[in-house]
């Protein structure tokens, strides 16, 4: 019996060739994670099996030469799973983040995955994760677009252009071809011009791209809006504001991202859809009353409503059951849906597994030994 063991490297090249910005395949597996987290048979970090990760901080005043000081997205993470069903692998995302890499040309943060056999723990793959992690960020919204938008929608709009903005986006047009509209609110004219310019550019499926002076200007007349404005450390007043008046009837609302809404509107007409039942309880573990307030995340709201009794268990529904029939899709033309998503390892996982078994089958990227035989067995 053979104890080599090889992994096979993805630069980030590699994981283009092996297809990571197809935004409908991707969408596809998301659905897939999220059905099986529904049925249980995942695990992430924590005692509760829930959390997002483990994440390392750094203080304002640091007391040692070269230990980083704290900042805005200053930190690292690392971010574990498990996903069974057709994946049956393990893996984790590990991260450094610092906003002030920009000013060298480089991400926000830069991601790193690997991906593990479920059995022995022999690494499968090491692979750039950048795009892995944008393009899964963008699918989980985009398995509300496939069954929760208007299949005539034909007006978007974006609030917070940012990167995530860009892959919800993509991964949107490429669902609702229909779309040949988009607004742009943004914090600067800046970054909204920078992003503006890019969708006309990007996508030539839109006929009209054009900025806004106000989020209801935004959204006035959108079948889909994109809420992908970064958390803000003031809190949840400093957080978009979408009230009810400037939302289109029949609008879905993705919410990747901060975003506020009046809580006689969720508590009434809005319909609730999140990603995944156990990520939003887990950060009220964590994070308890100000779970929202840190994350700016909708739906760490909602279970704050459920948890001080103010809207029925029933009212939060879980997008796998939309997927698999237990519950219908959109219910007529007039409902206006707000869709939460946290974001969750098992999505790394699951589109790492996938286009690493693409590279292997395509023989996409470098094989590296580990060993031959181990020194210590």
């Amino acid at each position: 019996m053979s104890t080599r063991i090889n992994f096979r490297y993805l630069s980030e090249p590699d994981m283009v060739e092996a297809g990571v910005g197809d935004v409908v395949r991707c969408t596809d597996v998301m659905e897939e994670a999220l059905v099986l987290l529904r049925q249980g048979d995942y695990r992430m970090a924590g005692d509760n099996g829930n959390s997002h990760g483990a994440m390392i901080t750094f203080p304002e005043a640091p007391g040692f030469d070269g230990m980083p000081k704290d900042g805005p997205d200053r930190r690292f993470m690392a971010m574990p799973a498990y996903l069974g069903g057709r994946f049956g692998t393990s893996g984790v995302k590990w991260y450094g983040s610092n906003t002030e890499n920009r000013q060298k040309g480089l991400p926000r943060s830069i991601h790193v995955f690997v991906l593990n056999d479920r059995d022995t723990g022999a690494p499968l793959a090491i692979m750039s994760a950048n795009l892995l992690s944008a393009y899964r960020t963008g699918a989980v919204p985009g398995v509300g677009v496939k069954h929760l938008a208007r299949a005539d929608a034909k007006v978007a709009a974006v609030v917070g252009p940012g990167v995530i903005a860009r892959s919800v986006l993509e991964t949107t047009l490429a669902l609702r071809p229909s779309i040949d509209t988009l607004l742009v609110k943004g914090r600067s004219a800046g970054s909204t011009q920078t992003f503006v310019d890019w969708a006309k550019a990007k996508f030539p499926q839109l006929s009209s791209v054009t900025s806004a002076e106000t989020i209801e200007e935004a959204i006035a007349d959108a079948d889909i809006v994109m809420a992908t404005t970064s958390t803000d450390a003031a809190g949840s007043e400093a957080f978009p504001y979408f009230p009810k008046s400037a939302i289109k009837p029949g609008a879905l609302l993705l919410l990747p991202a901060a975003a506020r809404f009046d809580d006689d509107f969720l508590q009434g007409d809005a319909r609730l859809v999140i990603d995944a039942e156990g990520l939003y309880q887990a950060w009220l573990e964590e994070y308890g009353p100000t779970a929202y307030q840190i994350l700016g995340i909708p739906g760490s709201h909602w279970f704050g409503l459920l948890d001080d009794g103010k809207i029925p268990a029933s009212k939060i529904e879980e997008i796998a059951d939309i997927a698999t029939g237990k519950l219908p899709g959109r219910r007529n033309d007039e409902e206006i849906i707000l869709y939460s998503v946290g974001g969750m390892p098992v999505e790394d996982v699951a589109w790492a597994t996938d286009l690493y078994r693409a590279a292997d089958e395509q023989n996409i990227g470098t094989v590296l030994n580990l060993w031959d035989t181990p020194a210590l067995a």
